[in-house]
């Protein structure tokens, strides 16, 4: 099959036809691993999708390949597939609470839906709808992307993101915390985390302020509850049938952790050196700390973080702290710290849960909660990257399994990213880095609770290797399970993400996802990334251009 582009510009035009054979009355993914389980059996979802495309560009004879690109079928899944969503563009909703390029969003969605996505993952920010004064929301931009999910066929998984975004006013991407919290922060700066230089980090309030009347006569746990009260208030006739789905953010970059390392470090190559610095020289930390101390009689212990747990070396056997074989995390003193670091992370994971549980109850929406993905020393024997950011994992302890247990507790879900990492590609930058094993303890410990998992990308990896890693893992899961629950967020969307290669090799990825069972790849995509058979570039002649203007 050859393609030859015609001297005029490309166009494409699109029909969709979208028939709902049944209407759900309610719809949820995952069944409950609690006792007092609020879900309920989802009920048969029937839909027709039909795309036709025309692309002026290329010539008549590309029938075959119009024929499998746009081939009409039921994302319907049978047997033991896994569904995928999609997660939206950062700014998606304006600092003003208004949908951005509603129309390329609409045709971004429902390109989504011909793939088979079974939905998207909105990210409702706390900066954005609580953005001027307390307990004032403006939910308008997050209602018409509900609704448009809704016209489209689309569930919608929904993040309630309580820390900011980006790295400042100069960031595309920059959201803020609430501006009368940061007012607060301005008064009172011991709000946000500190580390032993007394550098504070503005993405998340420390939760050693969890419960204090803070932030103008409410504490952070009360704003975050009133928030969620008003989400379910406002979304009451969607949660369920729409909204399946209902994260809690917990942290930085909405993780159950402590900011040990900037956000925006962890997404350069630069990462696998960090050791982190502990969080824990605010006063309401210290003051928690000293108060442990001093219950068990050791009032030297509660002035502050580990001495000789320096980030400046960038090597753990060269720290007295994270040392492996006389390392002073292996002593008492080194236990009692870590258990106090990583018992109030748990206790501010539960307090959210119960929280969250309480407000949601009834709705008959999946609720998670999402930890990170600190790989990048897990084959020493202290595992320092995990323990600054308040995972007590190390070669004698296991510290994701407390968390698996406080979600089960709870009935959450497990979010967890790297699904997309492979340890041969790791360990070139960083030899004792293992996303592999990590992810296998963690999906280890989620099997032994019995609760479901939603796997995530690390980043945006559009090539065949990620998407079988993926496909890897996510069996290595549901491996032997009777009634496996998991299903998989990509992140993110963008107008790279509709290129023609990259989408073919998506859309081989979501079906070969929703239904491993039948799933037969139809496409050649070795075939189709050969350049040469097109007499112009792919970005030129053959993009989605409905979502292709998406950036």
């Amino acid at each position: 099959m050859s393609i030859a582009a015609s001297p005029s510009a490309p166009s494409f035009s699109a029909s969709f036809c979208h028939t709902r054979t049944k209407s759900p009355s309610s719809f949820t993914r995952f069944p409950s691993i609690s006792s007092h389980s609020r879900l309920t059996k989802p009920q048969p979802l029937t839909r027709r999708l039909t795309l036709s495309a025309r692309l002026n560009s290329v010539s008549p004879d590309n029938g075959d390949l119009q024929g499998e690109l746009f081939h009409g079928f039921s994302p319907q899944r049978r047997g033991r597939g896994s569904p995928v969503f999609v997660t939206m563009p950062v700014d998606s909703v304006d600092p003003l609470g208004q949908v951005r390029r509603r129309k390329t969003m609409s045709q971004s969605f429902k390109a989504l839906v011909a793939a088979g996505v079974e939905g998207v993952v909105m990210e409702v920010w706390w900066g954005i709808v609580e953005r001027d004064q307390p307990t004032l929301y403006n939910w308008q931009g997050y209602l018409g992307i509900v609704e448009m999910a809704r016209r489209c066929g689309l569930k919608v998984r929904a993040v309630l993101a309580f820390h900011q975004c980006g790295t400042g006013p100069g960031d595309p991407h920059w959201i803020p915390l609430p501006l009368w919290v940061l007012d607060e922060i301005d008064k009172n700066p011991d709000l946000v985390y500190s580390d032993r230089f007394g550098r504070r980090n503005m993405e998340y309030i420390s939760l050693g302020c969890d419960s204090l009347p803070v932030l103008q006569g409410r504490s952070p746990l009360q704003a975050y509850a009133d928030f969620m009260r008003s989400f379910r208030d406002t979304f009451k006739h969607l949660i369920g049938v729409i909204i399946i789905g209902i994260q809690i953010g917990m942290g930085p970059a909405g993780e159950l952790r402590y900011p040990s390392c900037p956000t925006q470090k962890l997404t350069s190559a630069w990462r696998s050196r960090e050791l982190g610095e502990f969080q824990c020289y605010d006063k309401y930390m210290l003051a928690s700390l000293n108060a442990r101390a001093r219950e068990i009689g050791m009032p030297e212990w509660g002035n502050g973080g580990p001495v000789g747990a320096s980030n400046l070396m960038q090597n753990p056997e060269e720290t007295e702290f994270f040392r492996s074989d006389d390392g002073s995390w292996n002593t008492s003193y080194g236990t009692f710290f870590l258990e106090w670091y990583s018992g109030m992370l748990l206790l501010h994971g539960e307090r959210l849960c119960r929280e969250a549980e309480a407000i949601f109850w009834g709705t008959k929406a999946n609720t998670s909660a999402k930890v990170a993905g600190f790989h990048w020393h897990y084959c020493t024997q202290s595992h320092p990257s995990e323990l600054t950011a308040g995972y007590y994992n190390t070669s004698t302890r296991d510290g994701y399994l407390p968390i698996a247990r406080m979600f089960a507790r709870y009935g959450f879900s497990l979010c967890c990213p790297c699904f997309d990492l492979q340890d041969l590609d790791e360990k070139q930058m960083n030899p004792v880095s293992s996303p592999e094993g990590f992810l296998r303890q963690l999906l280890s410990a989620a099997r032994v609770c019995d609760i479901p998992v939603e796997g995530e990308t690390s980043a945006m990896s559009l090539d065949d290797k990620s998407f079988q890693q993926v496909v890897k893992m996510s069996k290595y899961y549901s491996y032997g399970l009777e009634k496996p629950s998991f299903s998989f967020n990509f992140v993110r969307m963008d107008k790279n993400m509709f290129e023609l290669h990259n989408w073919i090799r998506f859309t081989r990825f979501v079906r070969q996802m929703s239904d491993v069972n039948i799933f037969r790849a139809k496409l050649d995509v070795d075939a189709m990334a050969d350049s040469r058979r097109f007499s112009t570039s792919i970005s030129d002649v053959a993009k989605f251009g409905m979502a292709s203007a998406y950036c």
